[in-house]
Parts: C-alpha cells; structure tokens; sequence
C-alpha cells in the first residue's frame, strides 16, 4: 500500500495538474492523504471535486507546513510513504521507480530522486538535481540540507524514528533526511521523476535568513537528533 502525503495551502493554480499526476499511477487500494491549512481559495473544492474515496482530506489551520506534513504522515498506513508539495508534477513512472528501488533493497529506508525544474507554465529551466549534489553525509546535511521533500519517499519503519517531529526544525524534509541516514539508509535515483515547479509562492527556509538565525537551525537540529538517537536506541533495550 502507498500513501501519498500532501500540504495544501492556497494552491488552486496547481492542485488538480499535480493530482492528476499523481492518482493515475496510484492502485485502490493506496491513499493520498492530504492536510490543508486553512485555504481560502478553491483548493478544497478542486479536491473534493475528484470524489475519490482514495483521496482523503482533512481542514486544519496550523499556519505552519512543517506541521501540517506532520499531521499527514500520522494519518498515512501505507508501507511506502510519498511526499509531494501541491505545485509539482510527477513523472508519470514515478511510483514504479521508487517501488522497484525499494523492493530491490530492502535495507533502504528512504529514497530521493533526481528532479526536472520547471517554471510557473511548466516549462523546464536550467537548473537541475542532480547525484553530484546530493550528499549521504550527515555532517554535510547538517552544514547544508540536501534532502528535498517532495522527491522523497520512505518505508512505514520511518515513522518510529522521525515522529513526532521536534517542535523547533526549521524543516519537515531535513529532519526526515538526517535521521534516516542515522537510523536507516538512504539511496539515490538517478533519474528525473519529479517536475520541481519555482514560483513566486515557493517556501523557503534560508533564504534572506540571518546567520544567527541558521546557526540557531543547526543547533537545534544536532541536539533533536542526539536526543531522539538515544531515545530510540533506550526503546530498544527495554524491548
């Protein structure tokens, strides 16, 4: 079973291309879980326009999208967990690669995949993800997160190492990254199977942040992730 887990806010312009990228490679009995935070424009009538019992939606209004992607994890069952921004467009053989990749290795606990960029009409741009920029490195990730959320996926097993989340990451993917690479381990699909669309709406975490700010982010994230690595680790001496 895969679960699809998305955050919508105001995302009317681009909703429906990226559920219509998404539902037509998905079985009956997956699930895509999305968390709106407080929407006031159409989203959730596009949403609920598709009339899919596979398409599950709550109305919250956390304010806040690291919670709302938490709040979609914790509702999701499936053994395969996919992340997706509601601006984006999937690779139409997205869901096959990572699946292959996933049944092909049975230690790996989360995959990220190479990703197009494309503009507000859908048109690619220069910029590309590519292997030479991702890193496997924790202390890399920790200098510079390297974990994009929306080309990622993991296993249910994930779930009992990143939640809940700690209440001061500055970002649900890189908390979700570092800690696989702690916990689990971390491949990388060397193929374009994610349309990472940039517009003016995109949000960002460092950009025109203070460095004070960061090295505050960095902090907390060294200490989260000391201190969920000895809670985990006492868990499985009681056991």
């Amino acid at each position: 079973m895969i679960s699809v887990c998305i955050a919508t806010y105001n995302g009317e312009k681009y909703i429906k291309e990226q559920l219509d990228s998404i539902i037509n490679q998905l079985d009956k009995n997956d699930e895509i879980i999305i968390s709106d935070d407080g929407s006031s424009d159409n989203t959730i009538k596009i949403i609920e326009s598709y009339n899919d019992s596979r398409i599950v939606l709550y109305k919250n209004s956390f304010k806040n999208v690291v919670l709302n992607f938490e709040f979609a994890i914790d509702k999701s069952k499936g053994d395969f967990i996919f992340l997706s921004d509601q601006d984006d467009i999937w690779h139409k053989d997205k869901v096959k690669c990572f699946l292959d990749c996933f049944l092909k290795n049975s230690n790996v606990t989360l995959l990220i995949s190479d990703f197009q960029i494309i503009n507000q009409n859908g048109l690619n741009l220069d910029g590309v993800y590519t292997k030479n920029e991702f890193s496997s490195s924790l202390v890399k990730n920790v200098i510079v997160n390297h974990f994009i959320g929306c080309a990622m996926a993991f296993t249910s097993s994930t779930k009992n190492v990143i939640m809940p989340f700690p209440n001061n990451i500055p970002m649900h993917d890189w908390w979700i990254g570092t800690c696989s690479l702690i916990h689990g381990e971390v491949n990388f699909i060397d193929k374009k199977l994610h349309f990472y669309r940039r517009h003016d709406n995109n949000i960002t975490t460092e950009a025109g942040e203070k460095v004070g700010i960061k090295l505050i982010w960095r902090v907390n994230l060294i200490v989260n992730l000391v201190i969920r690595y000895f809670k985990i680790k006492l868990n499985k001496s009681i056991r």
